[in-house]
Formats: C-alpha cells, structure tokens, sequence
C-alpha cells in the first residue's frame, strides 16, 4: 500500500512538468498566492473581464499540490454552512440568493472543463446521504425539512427508504437516504491540472516552487523576490495559518482517504453503486465516498482531525490510526469488499474559520482579498469565490458581490493548547455520540453540546 505521494489521484494521473520559480524581482497587476483551484477560478474569471490583465500567481510547491488535488472529488454546488449565521448579517433572501448561487457552480465548472477539453472524469450523477440507525434517519429528516424551508426544490432533493436505495447502492444496515441531484463526481487532480493549463494558456505567469514570506498592500515578499502589484489575492485555503500573522485565522482540518484496488464485476454486482452517485454517511464523525472511474471504491473522513499549531503533513503522508479508522468505516457500510486490498491512502488540510462559515474579503483600499474557509466542500464552492474575489478586485458589481458571505468579520481561533483541546474533545464526543445511537437508536446530546462549544451550533 502506498501512503502518502500527495495523493493517489496524482499517482492516477501524474504529476505536470514543474513550472519555473519567481526568477528576481518583478510586478504585476494582480499578484494571486496560492494556486489550487480558488486562486485559478480568481485567475481565470479575471482574464474573462479583463484579458490584457498582467497576472501572476506564485505556489509554494506546485499548482494543485494542496487539497485541490488530494479532495474527494464531490462537485456538489452544495451550501453546507450555518445558514442563520449568515442571514444574521444580511436577510432570507440573501441567503436564499447563495444557496441558487452555489447550485449554479456545477454547471459552471462542467462547462469551463467542457470548453478547455479537461477530461477530469466527470459523470454528472445524485448524492446519496445514508442513514444506519433510527438517530440518523431523524436528523436525515430534519435536514430535509430545513432545506425545504429555506426554498430548495423537492424535486431536486428528496427522502427515499431502505428498499429503494438498496438496488441503488447496497449499505449494510441502512434506513434509507436523501438524495441530492445535480451534482457530480470528479478525478481533482486532472481538473486542477487542466485548469492550471487553461489558465496558463491565458496568459497567466504561474511561479511554482516559490514561497511566501509575508506580504501586504501593493507587495509580496518571496524566497525568489519580490512582487510589487496593486492587488493582492490570499487563496491559501488550508496553509492559511502558515503565513506569519495569520496563524489563529483559519484552522487547518486534516481530512484523509484511502483507496481500494479495483473491484471485480461480482463485486459490483452485489454492491450496486451503477450510477457512480456520490456517497456520505449521516454519521457526527460522517464519512465521503465516490466509485471511481476504474471501479475503486475511495473513501475518506477526518481520521486524526488536527495537528498541534495547524501544522500541514509532509506530501500527503497520513497516520497509520488514520488508515485503520478509514478501512473500518469502509468494511462496515461494504463488507462485502474485506478481502479488497486497500491500494492508497494519503491526506490533506481545508481551512476552518471560527464560525465554520466560508468567507469573501476585498479591500478596495489596500487591494488586499482573499477567500476560503470552505470546510470541506471546495471544489465547487471554489468556483463561485474565485468568480466573486475576481469582480470585488476589478470593482465589478454583480448578484454574486452582493452575496452575504462577502466581507464577513470572523474572530481568530484561540491560541495553543486551546484549539487543539476543542478539535479533538469535538471529535471524541462525536465518537462517543455516534456509538451511543448504533446501540440505542436515540439521537444523543454529546454532539450537539460539542458543537455549540466549538462553534458549529
């Protein structure tokens, strides 16, 4: 079994050849840190309003080196966050306005991919949310209540039982699901890589292994030079708190996966899976799968949720309890894939904000933006804050510049040993709680005490 080497969708796909570094001193008209999919959408929906625009972004490592090309490839347009928290700011409608928004990023990026010729294996399909004991199925129903009372179509998102998911996807012991439609499964390291190609074909410089030391107002200080560019936009996601002077700004979550050897037909058979939906469990310490494009089965969870001063691992390498953990989860819903090798594992880090809520920031004074803090569902809602980081730079006004989600003030995350104590007490009474529905069936009190501590409530 490999462990680590990014990720296995590189080690599917292969790494690009290395682009230069930031060879001396230089400018721009926009400066862009980081380059994973926020900082590309940025960098592609700028060249879209402004063509002639003198674009550079500068990568540590190499375009798509972090979660962009480790995620689980969910293109989901979903809105996963506290809806109250951003109506607390705004209105219904605003919220209501984000939600369309955000749905409407899975055409978006089907459609640039379509356009560029990325063949990221793409397969428009629904996801199924699973529930495995009656605790689950309540919380599953009142997710759909909720959803419907914030203006979601029923058409697009509906309960269904035991027996009409079975012949759809075989999960041991399950109650029933939600399925979600409109979205759809994607390789995210070939769509990284083809979007880091389309941008380059723009016209956009991409300085890989070039480091930030600091940056601010009109500059950008690297290991290779300096930058000198009236705007500059933070797309860091998840190595945000490794930038000096932002380290209690957005937690660094590890998430991590592990990947099967091809399954054999019988194995499907049983299994089902013919629509190759995308996969969740309705469990507190929940649980991401997709079947992939040659029949593997990867899945994926938080395992070890946090590194002590959000410190980010070495290539992808992930922990040993992390792959026992994963390889359980993955035997208990399937036990029918025991005897399945278990071929790559590998992890990576997304950026959590206090509130658990992903924000948009410009300012028209500085020329400072920036945008993450998605919490695990990037890969479309990427999309959406790299089109809006592009408008609020060039001072465009549009329906996405509007949304309430941009210009948001969160507080910092408490200092050390603080939030490392809150991320793992968290995760350690989800275990508890979801241990105590499989054997009771109740809904329990521990995970929603830690997440009014943590935050989340």
């Amino acid at each position: 079994m490999r462990n680590g080497e990014i990720s296995f969708w590189y080690a599917d796909c292969g790494l690009s050849d290395p682009r230069p570094p930031l060879d001396g001193d230089t400018s721009a008209d926009v400066c862009i840190i980081g380059a994973g999919y926020t900082g590309l959408w940025a960098a592609w929906y700028l060249k879209a309003l402004a063509p002639d625009l003198n674009i550079l972004m500068v990568e540590r490592e190499f375009a798509g080196f972090g979660a962009s090309g480790r995620n689980g490839g969910w293109l989901t347009g979903g809105f996963a966050w506290n809806h109250q928290r951003y109506q607390q700011s705004s209105s219904r409608e605003a919220v209501q306005a984000m939600i369309a928004a955000m749905a409407g990023t899975v055409d978006q990026v089907i459609g640039v991919a379509d356009a560029c010729g990325i063949d990221a294996d793409i397969h428009r399909t629904d996801e199924l949310l699973v529930a495995t004991n009656p605790a689950q199925m309540a919380r599953l129903t009142a997710f759909q209540r909720a959803r419907e009372g914030w203006g979601v179509a029923a058409d697009r998102t509906y309960l269904i039982g035991a027996a009409d998911l079975k012949p759809r996807l075989n999960v041991a012991g399950a109650l029933g699901a939600m399925v979600i439609e409109g979205v759809a499964r994607v390789q995210p390291a070939k769509l990284v890589k083809g979007l880091a190609a389309a941008v380059a074909a723009r016209g956009v410089r991409i300085a890989e292994g070039t480091a930030v030391l600091r940056y601010g107002p009109g500059l950008v200080e690297t290991d290779r030079g300096r930058v000198r560019a009236p705007v500059v936009l933070r797309a860091t996601e998840g190595f945000t708190a490794g930038l000096p002077g932002h380290g209690r700004e957005w937690l660094a979550m590890n998430s991590a996966q592990v990947v099967t050897e091809p399954l054999p037909d019988a194995l499907w058979n049983r299994i089902g899976w013919q629509g190759a939906e995308l996969f969740g469990d309705y469990a507190h310490s929940y649980c991401y799968a997709q079947r992939t494009r040659e029949g593997r089965i990867a899945m994926g969870g938080r395992g070890v949720p946090y590194r002590y001063g959000s410190r980010s691992d070495i290539r992808g390498a992930t922990q040993d309890q992390t792959i026992r953990q994963l390889t359980a989860i993955l035997h208990r819903h399937f036990p029918q894939v025991r005897d399945v090798p278990i071929a790559h594992a590998w992890c990576g880090t997304l950026g959590v904000p206090r509130d658990w809520c992903a924000t948009v920031g410009f300012d028209a004074g500085t020329g400072l933006g920036f945008a993450g803090g998605y919490v695990g569902v990037g890969v479309s809602t990427s999309n959406l804050a790299g089109r809006t980081l592009a408008e609020l730079a060039l001072g465009v006004q549009s329906e996405r510049t509007g949304l309430p989600w941009v210009n948001r003030t969160v507080r910092r995350w408490e200092g050390e040993p603080w939030r490392w104590l809150g991320v793992h007490g968290m995760y350690r009474l989800f275990a508890m709680a979801d241990r105590a529905e499989a054997q009771g069936g109740r809904e329990s009190r521990l995970a929603a005490l830690a997440n009014r501590v943590m935050g989340r409530g």
